[in-house]
């Protein structure tokens, strides 16, 4: 997608208006409701930033109903407030009187943040966008502002009420985070510089997959590495015995018919796909490597890739001109099999332009203090990858049809 099928910030003159944003604030905390992670809530700043001459009003969502931190936005406004550098003031209302005669009696540069608004129980059904403009929160807000942004790139791939509903009565346009991870995902996908590496993991078969053939499809990746649990997969499609656990676990999943599935995307991309040479199992808590030609009968689980793919994969890596991460290479969590997706990590801080998608890569990449060498870290976990697999995104189609209409309206 360009730039020219959705409008920004820069399309309008925000100054002195009122503008509704969309961001997504939804955050780790813990049971005493403190924030343990507050990458997504500085990444809005930008935008905060480029409408700092506007009235703004944000409305965000922390956790769902029946989790334990489904709770309210109070911690988050003083949070954006610390980073921001002035007051983001918490309103506990949505789109009640209260909340209304706050927005109502605002002053340019003001920020206020709205209650979770999940606590609303409409915003969680999936609707088409003009189903959600006829709710109440929609004909109870929409008259107080002038514009609406979605900066929610992470939510995006749901169509919610926050999401999609104001762009049917507001001028709409995407916010900074989402201007930049359309930008940079698209980079990936419709190819950067060549070589193109995509390097697919973690434990979602069937989405990987659809990633691999969507980029390799469109000719925006040269070649795909794979490793986790869809490189086992793709192991056992390539008539590797991979030991009785491993095709269990598999099963355990919901991925045996995926078998069949990596057998046709290998033969149709001949050459295009790599997978490990050798892996690590895990032998009463230590890694043990093996060859892929030696794997022990009944087998052991494979909770890595092997020193020798390793070694493989971070050249190709490092030689590459576009690098996207997707998934963990391993057990990251656990220390001897954390090896593959630190190495990884660390050869795409050395590739031309390295994307990380968002979810447990990207925290990986923060944990190991990487953030700065990576030219893009995505904040979307499942947003992220179905954008990449070529998904719809409803909140990215709600941006294209707003513009469309505005355009036509102009």
């Amino acid at each position: 997608m360009t730039a020219k099928d959705y409008l920004t910030i820069d399309d309008f003159d925000v100054s002195g208006r009122t503008v509704l944003v969309r961001v997504d604030l939804n955050t780790p905390m813990d049971p005493e409701g403190n924030i343990l992670d507050d990458m997504r809530i500085k990444s809005h700043i930008p935008t905060l930033i480029d409408l700092e001459d506007a009235k703004v009003v944000l409305l965000a969502h922390q956790s769902r109903a029946g989790k334990s931190d489904f709770t309210t936005m109070k911690p988050h406004a003083k949070r954006i407030s610390q980073h921001l550098g002035r007051k983001v003031e918490y309103v506990d209302d949505i789109f009640g009187s209260h909340a209304r005669d706050k927005i109502s009696s605002m002053n340019p540069g003001d920020v206020i943040l709205l209650e979770n608004v999940r606590f609303y129980s409409e915003e969680s059904l999936k609707r088409p966008a003009k189903e959600h403009a006829e709710t109440h929160m929609a004909h109870k807000l929409s008259p107080l502002f002038d514009f609406f942004f979605n900066d929610a790139f992470a939510v995006s791939h749901r169509s919610q009420l926050s999401i999609t509903g104001f762009t049917e009565t507001l001028t709409s346009g995407a916010g900074r985070v989402m201007e930049t991870e359309i930008s940079s995902l698209d980079r990936g996908i419709k190819g950067g510089e060549s070589p193109c590496i995509f390097v697919l993991g973690g434990a979602k078969v069937d989405d990987s997959l659809k990633v691999a053939e969507n980029v390799l499809t469109k000719g925006g990746a040269d070649r795909v590495l794979l490793t986790g649990v869809v490189a086992n997969v793709m192991l056992a499609a390539a008539g590797v015995d991979i030991g009785k656990v491993n095709l269990d676990f598999i099963d355990s999943q919901g991925y045996t018919d995926q078998i069949d599935r990596a057998k046709i995307v290998l033969d149709k991309f001949e050459g295009k796909i790599g997978y490990p040479i050798d892996v690590a199992m895990n032998d009463s808590g230590k890694r043990l490597e093996v060859h892929i030609d030696e794997l022990p009968d009944g087998g052991l689980p494979i909770n890595d890739i092997g020193l020798e793919t390793i070694v493989s994969y971070s050249g190709e890596i490092k030689n590459a001109k576009t690098v996207v991460l997707n998934g963990p290479a391993g057990l990251s969590e656990v220390k001897p099999f954390a090896l593959g997706t630190h190495e990884i990590i660390k050869a795409a801080t050395e590739s031309g332009y390295s994307i990380a998608g968002g979810g447990h890569i990207s925290a990986e990449v923060r944990n190991l203090g990487y953030e700065d060498k990576f030219s893009h870290l995505s904040t979307g976990g499942g947003a992220c990858i179905d954008y990449l697999a070529g998904d719809l995104l409803p909140g990215i189609e709600a941006l294209k049809d707003a513009a469309v209409r505005y355009r036509l309206n102009k």
